[in-house]
């Protein structure tokens, strides 16, 4: 009996020792979401974000130490994806407390941003890409919009019909889901409303596209021209009605297929979301967003 209670008695002491642990934690939780700045959505802006934010962290960890004015506590940003629907979205519901976004705000999304900002930090193009070992690169390595159009809506059926030296298997079509910016770029300025072939493979990420188009030679997609600098040699990018996806071109807006990389939010930013959005608008900021292969808004 003695060791039973004996062992009643610890049990209920453990009991009330982690009880005791989780009340004296739980407002340093709070604390530390209360003090974060989330932001999210386009899953092509979301790692040059994601690099600015380690970059900013690392430079002044505290918030006294980037503004005297604030107090001393960590910095802490957190950067998820999920596409610029996702971004535009969670930043109106509260999600985020920024939107990441790669294509154009609707007009019925600007009624309701209307007490926030929307914020260009840069441009990136669509290029059309292919695999480096499809033989279309040395025979065709230009097409027209239309030939893209027909590629994508399923009309064109093999390689063969562009070019007869090419070979006569089927065109594995790579294309964003429809909740990324980059599909509803790709069908306002390429489809033009024209639906993409159903034996097409959606996928979840820029990231994802990129890479389905680097392991199959007979894959094709729009894939965002950051990513194609970032994966040099595993993609290669076609020209499209004679004009290469350059930083020159898409500046100049020569090449067509291109879109603004937007940061939106739902109200005014408060003191630090501000500071952060100043950082990604600095030299330092920019610079990444030249880094990773895209152009930097000219300030």
């Amino acid at each position: 009996m003695k060791r039973i209670k004996l062992l009643l008695v610890s049990l209920l002491v453990m009991v009330l020792l982690a009880g005791c642990g989780q009340t004296s934690e739980a407002p340093k939780t709070e604390t530390a979401k209360e003090q974060s700045i989330k932001l999210g959505g386009s899953s092509t802006l979301a790692p040059v974000i994601a690099k600015c934010a380690d970059d900013f962290t690392e430079k002044y960890k505290t918030w006294n130490k980037v503004d005297a004015q604030l107090p001393e506590e960590p910095i802490v940003i957190f950067v998820s994806t999920g596409g610029s629907g996702f971004g535009v979205k969670a930043a109106l519901d509260g999600t985020v407390d920024i939107g990441l976004v790669s294509r154009e705000i609707k007009d019925e999304e600007k009624a309701q941003l209307t007490n926030g900002k929307i914020i260009k930090i840069g441009s990136d193009a669509l290029a059309v890409a292919v695999n480096p070992q499809n033989p279309i690169v040395q025979v065709k390595p230009d097409l027209t919009t239309e030939e893209v159009k027909k590629i994508f809506a399923g009309e064109i059926k093999t390689w063969q019909e562009l070019d007869a030296n090419l070979p006569a298997r089927t065109p594995v079509l790579a294309i964003r889901d429809l909740g990324g910016g980059a599909s509803q770029v790709f069908d306002e300025l390429v489809m033009k409303k024209t639906p993409v072939a159903k034996e097409a493979i959606q996928l979840p990420s820029m990231g994802a596209l990129a890479g389905k188009v680097a392991e199959n030679a007979d894959a094709i997609g729009y894939v965002s021209t950051g990513l194609i600098k970032q994966n040099e040699g595993k993609i290669h990018a076609l020209n499209i009605d004679g004009v290469a996806p350059t930083n020159e071109n898409i500046a100049s807006g020569q090449y067509k297929i291109a879109r603004p990389l937007l940061l939106v939010t739902k109200e005014q930013p408060d003191q630090k979301q501000q500071l952060f959005i100043d950082y990604l608008l600095s030299e330092d900021g920019l610079k990444v967003v030249e880094e990773m292969g895209f152009v930097p808004v000219v300030q």
